[in-house]
């Protein structure tokens, strides 16, 4: 279902690309559509939901079920009620914010007011989307994973209905862009009540709830927003730096950033929302040797799905984003650009990927404090990364410091997991790794005969290019997982069953 929702996500930049290229238009919504996404992540997907989930499971496995529908009704007054006042001052202070995260756009009127309008239409969707993830929360509890890891695209459906269809009927047309993430907020929120519905789950408008331990998520939630959004803040600290930086810097680093999000979105995602609560009910039935292990499948995953996807990233750069988004406005001085971002970024795949996994370690356990200390070493460690590489690298130093700010925030999470013995290795490792180094070898040499040149990804019709990209991508994947199984690999040696 993931997968399903990233490939629609693809397509909406694919459309965004060919209309609207990368240049004013185009920063000016990035930067509009980064704020509310940060806030996201702060209020919603981040911190909200690994303070939630955790305790949510607890009521789920001790409480009855009026109990559990007395906390959900309570935090999800809670919720609401902070994020609408949110809402109505971000749309107020937008002028506030955009001088504040953007301070390069102030020396262009036309760019600084219209990202200020853009900001003001796209603003409310922290408060659709937090809702979104509360009700996810829930439903991946009571495991129907399905449903929210399919609920983003109707986002990206609304994205590309606007492009489509409204972009052309309204002035300036990048417009469009900021109504259709209102309406995929909408959307995504009508998505899931049926199912909530369906679970006697769906929260009530009540203003004298009983004692729950709603309070406890608002307490957890005060560090979490921190620690769990750390990229994210990364993040917009380098569209200030990218603000000052040439015209398409900011919708270059997008670009590079949405082709890196589809294997973090696709395996990070995926692999964090199942561990969470599946690592919280081992919690709480006091199963410290099944917690262990869990962690360690989550870490075979990861190393066997993600050192391929960023190896792949780094050496067909160029033809993913000349097939995906050399048409109409977006130039081959932007291919190149996305380029040299796309490559920096994929040095930290695997951190950012490793930080979903050994995150939700801690997270089940309620244990906040320690990914809050780590997350402010990694912020103060990419900031000195920024400033050292902005000069000779420009844009593609913000995205090498956003991916190795990542690699050392899972470094040191991994550290502290062992430290306090909560993750515990199997045996097996060291072979394990060295034939996953052979599989890459052998993906690295299908991938460099196949693909050719980087100039010759810029000639030919977007057919030709796609069918080109298909064979390499195809040779590369045969390639590694056909070396694995030669090597031994099955893939009934990673089943992980876990009853929720």
């Amino acid at each position: 279902m993931t997968f399903v929702s990233r490939v629609l996500g693809f397509l909406r930049d694919i459309l965004i690309a060919r209309l609207f290229g990368a240049g004013m238009a185009t920063d000016a919504f990035f930067v509009a559509f980064r704020i509310p996404n940060l806030l996201r992540r702060l209020f919603a997907e981040g911190a909200f939901s690994q303070a939630f989930v955790p305790i949510l499971a607890e009521y789920k496995n001790t409480r009855s079920h009026q109990e559990t529908r007395d906390f959900i009704d309570h935090i999800t007054l809670l919720l609401g009620g902070v994020l609408f006042l949110v809402s109505c001052v971000g749309m107020v202070a937008a002028p506030l914010i955009i001088y504040l995260s953007a301070p390069g756009f102030s020396a262009d009127i036309e760019k600084f007011d219209l990202t200020i309008r853009l900001l003001q239409i796209t603003f409310p969707y922290i408060l659709f989307i937090s809702l979104v993830a509360l009700a996810g929360g829930i439903l991946n509890t009571y495991g129907r994973f399905n449903v929210p890891a399919v609920t983003p695209a109707f986002l990206n459906l609304s994205f590309i209905a606007c492009t489509l269809w409204l972009a052309p009927h309204i002035d300036p047309p990048v417009l469009a862009l900021a109504w259709a993430v209102f309406i995929g907020g909408v959307l995504q929120l009508a998505f899931q009540i049926p199912f909530l519905l369906r679970l006697k789950l769906l929260p009530r408008i009540r203003f004298k709830n009983p004692e729950t331990g709603a309070w406890r998520v608002v307490k957890q939630m005060g560090p979490a927003i921190f620690g769990v959004s750390v990229g994210q803040i990364s993040l917009l600290i380098n569209t200030i730096f990218a603000s000052l930086l040439v015209t398409g810097s900011v919708s270059w680093l997008y670009y590079a950033d949405r082709l890196m999000e589809f294997p973090a979105g696709l395996l990070g995602v995926a692999l964090g929302t199942i561990l969470l609560p599946s690592l919280a009910k081992h919690y709480n039935n006091k199963s410290a040797e099944e917690y262990s292990h869990l962690l360690d499948w989550g870490l075979r995953m990861t190393m066997l799905l993600t050192l391929p996807a960023a190896l792949a990233l780094a050496m067909l750069a160029t033809p993913l984003i000349a097939t995906l988004f050399y048409h109409g406005a977006f130039t081959a001085h932007d291919v190149l650009m996305t380029r040299e971002a796309l490559v920096a970024y994929s040095v930290g795949l695997l951190g950012l990927i490793l930080v979903k996994v050994l995150a939700p370690g801690f997270y089940a356990r309620q244990n906040i404090k320690t990914p809050v200390k780590i997350a402010v070493i990694t912020l103060l460690a990419t900031q000195l990364m920024n400033l050292a590489f902005i000069i000779p690298f420009q844009h593609a130093g913000l995205a090498l410091a956003i991916g190795l700010g990542a690699c050392i925030n899972a470094g040191l999470l991994y550290y502290k997991l062992r430290r306090h013995e909560i993750y515990h290795p199997q045996p097996g490792w060291l072979i394990f790794s060295v034939k996953i180094l052979i599989a890459l070898t052998v993906m690295g040499l299908m991938l460099w005969f196949t693909a050719g040149s980087d100039a010759s990804w810029l000639e030919g019709e977007t057919l030709e290019r796609t069918g080109r990209l298909c064979w390499v991508i195809s040779a590369g994947a045969v390639g590694y997982f056909a070396a694995l199984w030669l090597l031994g690999f099955r893939l009934r040696d990673f089943v992980q069953k876990q009853e929720i």
